[in-house]
């Protein structure tokens, strides 16, 4: 007798939801028309910044090394705003998850949203669960074809706008469309937007459920951030059991309320059967709510057979020990944040003390120093600054390799870095090494900044 051998993985078995509609479909429909609208609107914005600048709202300008957001501009060197954003984001993501589940995973994820708008493009064209089926069963005919063709050239056109608006985001959106209606662009561009429309067909038309089951890690530490009071997508056994099929006339004594017609499961975008209970595939839709209440609705029982609900089965609570902590990172740190910018000034101070040689003494027994000043001008306009250097009694500062430049007058062109080099002179101090400052401002002198250096007499 020949061993069969043992089939450690099955093959992926494709999933045909049905169509539903119901109060969590018409607010995934809002969601995902919304969320789409956004990114494929949002780099037509524009927003005034003055002659020097960019006009395009947001903007990740990656030759200038500047990113725009409305009024506000980072320079690479305030790379922890993108570290605070990513924490807030995180964060934000447990709270939510805390509180009402997947419901990130069910409404807002870009996986959902795609593979949404590709499953609406294919009942569009192919029809329902049903007619798909049928459709996928049957034979290779000239209306299979035109079906299937149609499908796939649709999908290929969804991707395409999407890897097209995603470069968008890092060069200006009507110069750019320009080029490439006339089919100019560097292939830096267009790889993307091939990439990037060849993810989007395979991701939301084949890959689909997959991503959020193998692919996607917050499938497997969800549950981290429940507790007894999130509230997730439940079937209430006790009222639904016994199940099984009734007839219309009968009396349900001694029946559960669960007619057995699946409804929640062919409405399944992951193909689950949350009778089961709760699912790692589950991604808190509420699709089968909707299924089952006009089930329900149908045979003249009350709604909720299935429905959001808490493991405690009490009434919802907002404030808990959990969410509190969360709330309270997001508040930190998204507080940390709106304070620098809302401190931040346009102009900026860097200083560098020169570490070969240290110092140098000069035939009068004074010594000298040498620095790397950098004055960032972070304004839209040209402008001119003062350096003043405090801390060090008689000390002489000048600009070294660049004749008639007034230390009073230092020109920095708008949004951009200067360098200069400074030598600092002064009698030889008692310490042998001591603090001083330096001071840029601007000739209002409404805009300043310091920075913090040493003035090296000695070797230690």
């Amino acid at each position: 007798m020949t061993e069969q051998p043992i089939q450690l993985f099955a093959k992926q078995r494709k999933i045909y939801p049905r169509r539903v509609w119901g109060r969590f479909r018409k607010l995934k429909w809002l969601t995902m028309v919304t969320l789409l609208g956004i990114y494929y609107a949002a780099p037509w914005l524009r927003w005034d910044r003055g002659p020097h600048a960019p006009d395009q709202a947001i903007l990740i300008d990656m030759p200038a090394r500047r990113a725009y957001f409305f009024a506000i501009e980072l320079w690479p060197q305030e790379i922890y705003y993108l570290t605070g954003l990513l924490i807030l984001a995180a964060v934000g993501l447990f709270f939510v998850t805390s509180l009402f589940g997947r419901v990130w995973c069910g409404y807002a994820c870009p996986q959902t949203v795609w593979t949404d708008l590709f499953v609406w493009v294919e009942r569009l064209v192919q029809g329902d669960r049903n007619a798909r089926q049928k459709l996928d069963a049957g034979p290779w005919t000239l209306t299979k074809i035109r079906k299937k063709a149609t499908t796939h050239l649709l999908w290929l056109v969804i991707g395409l706008l999407t890897g097209g608006a995603w470069v968008f985001y890092f060069n200006d959106a009507p110069t750019l469309a320009e080029h490439i209606l006339h089919r100019d662009i560097p292939w830096s561009i267009g790889s993307w937007i091939l990439a990037l429309t060849g993810s989007t067909y395979l991701m939301a038309g084949f890959a689909r459920e997959q991503v959020c089951t193998y692919m996607c890690p917050y499938a497997r530490f969800q549950s981290a951030m429940f507790d007894k009071d999130t509230l997730i997508i439940a079937y209430n056994d006790a009222r639904g059991e016994p199940r099984g099929k009734h007839k219309a006339g009968t009396s349900w004594e001694g029946k559960g309320h669960c007619i057995d017609c699946d409804s929640c499961v062919v409405v399944c975008p992951m193909g689950i059967d949350i009778r089961k209970g709760l699912q790692m595939e589950c991604i808190a839709c509420g699709l089968c709510v909707d299924a089952c209440d006009n089930v329900m609705e149908k045979v003249g029982l009350p709604r909720g057979l299935i429905d959001y609900s808490t493991e405690r089965k009490t009434p919802f609570r907002l404030w808990r020990p959990r969410t509190f902590w969360y709330a309270s990172i997001m508040l930190l740190v998204g507080g940390g944040m709106l304070l620098s910018l809302l401190t931040r000034t346009p102009l900026e101070l860097n200083v560098i003390h020169d570490r070969n040689p240290l110092f140098v003494r000069l035939s009068d027994g004074s010594i000298r120093n040498g620095y790397t000043i950098h004055i960032l001008n972070k304004t839209h306009e040209d402008r001119e600054y003062t350096l003043r250097v405090s801390g060090i009694e008689q000390a002489e500062m000048k600009v070294q390799g660049v004749q008639h430049l007034s230390l009073d007058a230092l020109p920095v062109f708008a949004d951009s870095v200067a360098q200069f080099r400074i030598l600092v002179t002064a009698p030889a101090p008692e310490q042998a090494r001591q603090e001083i400052r330096f001071i840029v401002s601007d000739r209002t002198g409404e805009l300043h900044d310091s920075n913090t250096s040493i003035f090296v007499s000695e070797r230690e």
